[in-house]
């Protein structure tokens, strides 16, 4: 396969996967400041860590307030990050591919973008966010829904596969990071504030559709680092770290067949990535003074710097 066609598969899966994330992590935070009126930056902050700080946005809308970062992650094309800017990335790397994949999929991705990437802010003044990440969303998982059902398991598929295991278990890490970094890694004895940690944290939860299976699986109640070895270790949800290096690895593991030997690294970083999370302790890797999260978060991305090294640089 050359390697153009192997990096626009790629890079729609992780421009797919971004979209979902980011539209997960707007409607959970969205809803919650409605909820917690006055405490926005709470949830707010975190949120905007994981796409660069509110450096741009201050600069492009004056103020950081809820209407201002929810234009600047849903569909602010200036944003690097947004759900708008992601579908609109994710379909310029299809186009190019058209005669490659299945029309269902062009056709799935050309739609979103026809959806989602023309909006502006009458989506907030009509109330309308929710609608606008709950259909990122449900077009993510119909786009990965038909490549599953029609692409050919080739060389193909296992770089969207990669694409898309590397870019949700990075959110993931990044996600817990910005959380473990802040107040509610901390215990609080106060009843109020510890109700609201609580609320924050079942945000975490909702924002990877993990709550009902953290419910299903723990029964003890909401407690950090129960919900960070869920989200970080379980082998079975599928969107723990620990199922998306797997998958990757699986993934990596399959490209490596059509290319054995080739390049070496790529097997052994994914495959060490893979052993630090199946043997990993969570108590271990939420250590204050051991940065784990960091590490791994960057054991993610030397993997994707390699991806890129071997097959994208070539030509």
């Amino acid at each position: 396969m050359l390697s153009r066609l192997a990096e626009n598969l790629f890079w729609i899966g992780r421009y797919v996967e971004r979209a979902e994330n980011t539209a997960r992590l707007l409607n959970v935070n969205y809803y919650a400041t409605l909820e917690m009126a006055g405490r926005a930056r709470e949830y707010w902050m975190p949120l905007l860590e994981l796409t660069g700080g509110d450096a741009d946005l201050r600069a492009k809308y004056g103020r950081v307030d809820a209407r201002s970062i929810s234009a600047w992650l849903a569909f602010d094309r200036d944003n690097p990050a947004s759900i708008a800017t992601s579908v609109a990335r994710a379909r310029e790397n299809a186009r190019g591919l058209r005669d490659r994949i299945p029309s269902e999929m062009w056709e799935a991705l050309n739609t979103t973008y026809l959806k989602l990437c023309f909006e502006n802010d009458s989506v907030l003044d009509r109330d309308g966010l929710f609608e606008y990440c709950a259909a990122a969303r449900d077009a993510s998982q119909f786009f990965f829904g038909i490549a599953f059902a029609t692409l050919p398991r080739d060389e193909g598929w296992s770089f969207m596969r990669a694409g898309q295991m590397l870019e949700r278990g990075d959110n993931t890490l990044r996600v817990l990071q910005s959380r473990y970094r802040g107040i509610d890694a901390r215990p609080v004895e106060d009843p109020g504030q510890r109700a609201m940690q609580d609320q924050r944290w079942v945000s975490v939860l909702k924002g990877a559709s993990a709550y009902e299976a953290y419910r299903k699986r723990v029964h003890s109640g909401i407690d950090p680092q129960t919900i960070g070895d869920f989200l970080l270790l379980d082998e079975f949800f599928p969107r723990s770290v620990r199922y998306s290096a797997e998958n990757l690895e699986a993934a990596l593991m399959q490209i490596e067949r059509h290319h054995p030997g080739a390049h070496p690294e790529i097997p052994r970083l994914s495959r060490w990535l893979v052993a630090r999370l199946q043997y990993a302790r969570v108590a271990d890797i939420l250590d204050e003074d051991n940065p784990s999260l960091e590490e791994l978060l960057g054991d993610f991305n030397r993997v994707g710097a390699s991806i890129t090294a071997a097959y994208f640089q070539q030509e």
